[in-house]
């Protein structure tokens, strides 16, 4: 595991979208599952503003993490933020956008989605593996849409899962455990203070750190980058 620490979600940002930079230089296709959430919001900003012309769009197809079950056209779709902040600025193919349909049934879109990477992915022992796997975390220590109250899910033999946000019940579809498992590589993109003692708990295993879906993620790659703020690791010793 590699630790990034820097100063404020700016400079994440900055920093993260260099390394991605550096991931696709030279590779023929890449497959990359994004995050939902307020540093990839940023992070797209720089990635368009930074390097919208010097990155390959067309080798490179993007899939989601997770999805929550809203319309494309809600402000909370993961997939409207991507459009708004990097799709709408960079010169990417339709056809290498691969979304999670939020609108659809959610039961049978997880089906189609796993169907779906299956077929685009290559797979290990059966299970696909997306080259760039970006990652966030809730304040409760959930990465994609599995949450404490769900950890079950991360083991599924369904690729693809629907989950239930525990406040509002919304419903999610989600990679689960093994695919992000399987990737080549994760990155993790962790800023603010609310993130603060779940990134203690799960970086310093304190006591009970194993009920926190980030605590799971352990790539058999062995490459797992943190970039992570200076308010987020406050509690680390």
């Amino acid at each position: 595991m590699e630790l990034k620490i820097y100063k404020d979600k700016q400079e994440v940002a900055e920093r993260f979208s260099a390394y991605f930079s550096e991931l696709v230089k030279g590779k023929t296709e890449v497959h990359v599952a994004l995050s939902g959430g307020s540093t990839p919001k940023i992070v797209f900003d720089v990635l368009a503003s930074d390097y919208g012309d010097n990155i390959d769009w067309n080798k490179i197809h993007f899939y989601w993490g997770d999805e929550r079950c809203v319309p494309p056209t809600d402000d909370q779709s993961n997939y409207k933020m991507t459009v708004d902040h990097l799709f709408s600025k960079i010169p990417v193919p339709e056809r290498n956008i691969h979304r999670i349909l939020g609108e659809a049934d959610p039961i049978g879109e997880a089906m189609r989605y796993a169907n779906l990477l299956e077929i685009n992915l290559d797979r290990i022992e059966g299970v696909p593996q997306f080259d760039l796997v970006i990652l966030g975390m809730g304040d409760d220590g959930h990465t994609a849409s599995i949450f404490p109250h769900e950890i079950e899910l991360w083991n599924t033999q369904d690729h693809c899962v629907v989950a239930t946000h525990p406040d509002s019940g919304q419903k999610r579809v989600s990679i689960n455990g093994k695919v992000i498992n399987t990737a080549k590589e994760v990155a993790f993109l962790v800023t603010g203070a609310g993130k603060a003692e779940k990134v203690k708990a799960i970086l310093e295993k304190t006591e009970g750190f194993e009920a926190y879906p980030a605590s799971l993620v352990n790539p058999r790659s062995g490459k797992v980058v943190w970039f992570i703020d200076a308010a987020a690791t406050a509690k680390l010793d």
